[in-house]
């Protein structure tokens, strides 16, 4: 690839196309759309048409009549549904143009970690078809590192944790390169089946997706000790021997009990990264800590829940959400200079 000047234009656009939220942040003005990864779609005689993107879609969720169907088209952070992905994206990116005037973008995607190649062309090939004159691909977590202002480039181990709502993604980064990419399919949505599980088990209660996300963020936390937090949560759902619905309170600590698999299962993931690092980088990362990016680092305790699983400090940085767009945005602010961190669709 060859890139002229800077790398700065003011039509470049950075995509964090999580499982959970879509963030697009244009080079120069910042995020301008954090919506939900959802789709509503009506079936007009065999042929899907596009009824709804982002937050207007989410609310038709478990609501709709026969015809129209709403979806996540991303699973475990790759594309389920191309076509779907491709109208929410090209809707998106409408969007962005609109509120800037620019021309066709150039657009840098963020990835997981573990993406397949046949998965990263799809990305790509996505982003083309929804108008994108070029695009570049980048590892979440690596962006995360960017975004969250870690200090790459120096001869010194950092480390990064993010929990989107598919993956958890886990980059290691020293000398402006990348030491180790990793991604586990346990994150967001692992979480809210998880307490969709614990809810159907303890209070023979069916409830759904939606539900079981609200409960995660009004109620939830990552530590099962008594920890102050007071927030209890009222969900109504069908119970499960009558037919009939039902209504029962929640506390933050049966959330934490509801969540101690996923979050073994990912403190678990950082365990082994560490084991395998070379000891001059495992040190350095101890010293240092790790940062959690992501919409998962603000469920409530979590950093200190890793911290007594782990053994290591974990940090959270401001707006952890934004962390990956924005490091994709840097990316591109310096694309002469950070060409070696993209990868091949």
């Amino acid at each position: 690839m060859v890139f002229g000047g800077s790398g700065v234009f003011s039509d470049d656009i950075a995509i964090d196309l999580g499982t959970a939220n879509t963030l697009v942040h244009v080079v120069g003005r910042g995020v301008i759309i954090n919506e939900p990864s959802v789709v509503a779609l009506v079936n007009k005689r065999g042929v899907r048409e596009m009824l709804a993107v982002g937050a207007k879609a989410k609310q038709m969720l478990g609501r709709t009549p026969e015809g129209i169907e709403t979806i996540r088209p991303l699973r475990e952070g790759v594309i389920a549904d191309f076509l779907a992905t491709e109208e929410m994206l090209r809707q998106f990116i409408r969007r962005a143009k609109s509120s800037t005037g620019f021309r066709r973008p150039r657009i840098l995607v963020s990835v997981p970690a573990g993406a397949t190649p046949v998965e990263r062309r799809a990305v790509y090939e996505t982003a083309l078809s929804a108008g994108a004159r070029a695009v570049f691909l980048i590892e979440e977590p690596v962006a995360a590192a960017i975004g969250a202002g870690l200090p790459v480039d120096d001869a010194t181990g950092s480390m990064v944790l993010d929990i989107g709502g598919g993956t958890a993604d886990i980059a290691v980064l020293s000398l402006g390169g990348v030491v180790q990419s990793r991604s586990l399919k346990v994150a967001g949505n692992a979480m809210d089946e998880a307490i969709i599980r614990y809810v159907r088990k303890e209070h023979q209660l069916l409830i759904g997706e939606a539900n079981a996300e609200r409960i995660k963020i009004e109620a939830g936390t990552a530590s099962t000790a008594v920890n102050g937090r007071a927030a209890e949560v009222h969900i109504m759902g069908r119970d499960l021997k009558l037919g009939r619905p039902k209504t029962i309170i929640l506390s933050p600590q049966d959330i934490a009990k509801a969540l101690i698999e996923p979050i073994e299962r990912i403190a678990e993931f950082v365990q082994r990264t560490l084991e395998e690092l070379p000891p001059e980088l495992a040190n350095d990362i101890c010293e240092r800590g790790i940062v959690i990016t992501g919409g998962g680092a603000l469920l409530d305790k979590i950093e200190i829940e890793f911290e007594r699983r782990v053994g290591v400090r974990f940090v959270i940085p401001d707006t952890p959400m934004h962390c990956v767009v924005r490091g994709s945005a840097r990316v591109l602010q310096e694309l002469s200079s950070r060409e070696h961190l993209l990868i091949k669709a």
